[in-house]
């Protein structure tokens, strides 16, 4: 209602003609800046949060999280949406208000329109003054193969890479299997029995770090995270003793994955082991 008001004072303030200019005084024109400065500050109310919350979240995790992304899409759809309700009030309350100023300029003798300038946008800041949005980071690329993912996937995937790059390998490896059983089937599994498997190799753990890098490339070959786990299975072959089959499995991974970055990768691991 109170943005209606406002179109609706700006609307009414807008009437011109040769007949209006030549019948309204300095005072009419000073009423019509007090009005619109009364409405604009109704409108900056609406700004003002009340205190009341109607987001209910509730039920199991992915109920949650489900829930959560709702209300996020609507929440930045209902903002964008007055953004530019605002967006427009403002461009033309300013516009109007630069007007006003002119047309109040012309019945002062004394006043020079030339030194004007541009009216100020409401809000304090003149057009020439507003500093240009700073680009957006670039996001960071999660090897999900173009999958969307929800946004406790993302942020628990993460947490568990963050583990890792730190040294904390415990904690890497409790929270890529604490993921996996959190999110069944997401797109970031592959990646995630690679982090693990990586995490336990740090510990020493190499029979087991080696089975979950055969888990992530006998089930996604496919998979962004493909090259890596079947070069890091090689190695760790070739690290528990089985030193023909490492290096039958790291020719593999020139064949099955030409180009990829794993390849130089496997070659140097084969020179290691002294493969034929």
């Amino acid at each position: 209602m109170r943005l209606a008001a406002l179109a609706l004072s700006l609307s009414l303030a807008a009437v011109s003609g040769a007949e209006a200019q030549s019948t309204e005084t300095l005072a009419d024109i000073r009423q019509d800046l007090s009005v619109l400065t009364t409405e604009l500050l109704r409108l900056k109310q609406e700004l003002n949060t009340t205190g009341l919350r109607d987001v209910q979240v509730s039920g199991g995790t992915l109920d949650r999280v489900n829930t959560i992304e709702a209300e996020l899409q609507r929440l930045t759809a209902r903002a964008e949406e007055l953004q530019h309700r605002i967006d427009r009030v403002v461009s033309d309350g300013s516009n109007r208000i630069g007007d006003l100023n002119f047309r109040l300029c012309e019945l002062e003798p004394s006043c020079d329109i030339g030194s004007l300038g541009d009216t100020p946008l409401l809000g304090g800041e003149s057009a020439s003054s507003v500093p240009a949005p700073a680009p957006s980071p670039a996001p960071e690329t999660l090897p999900s193969g173009g999958a969307e993912l929800a946004i406790g996937e993302q942020t628990d995937y993460r947490r568990a890479q963050e583990a890792l790059a730190s040294g904390d390998f415990q904690g890497a490896a409790n929270q890529f299997a604490a993921f996996r059983e959190t999110f069944p089937g997401s797109p970031l599994e592959p990646a995630a029995l690679v982090g693990e498997g990586r995490a336990l190799s740090e510990m020493g753990n190499t029979r087991e770090a080696a089975r979950r890098f055969l888990d992530a490339y006998a089930s996604y070959p496919e998979s962004e995270a493909g090259p890596e786990a079947l070069w890091r299975l090689g190695a760790s072959l070739g690290a528990l003793g089985s030193t023909d089959e490492a290096c039958v499995t790291l020719a593999e991974v020139s064949a099955r994955y030409p180009g990829s970055d794993a390849v130089a990768e496997a070659q140097a691991e084969r020179s290691r082991l002294n493969c034929p």
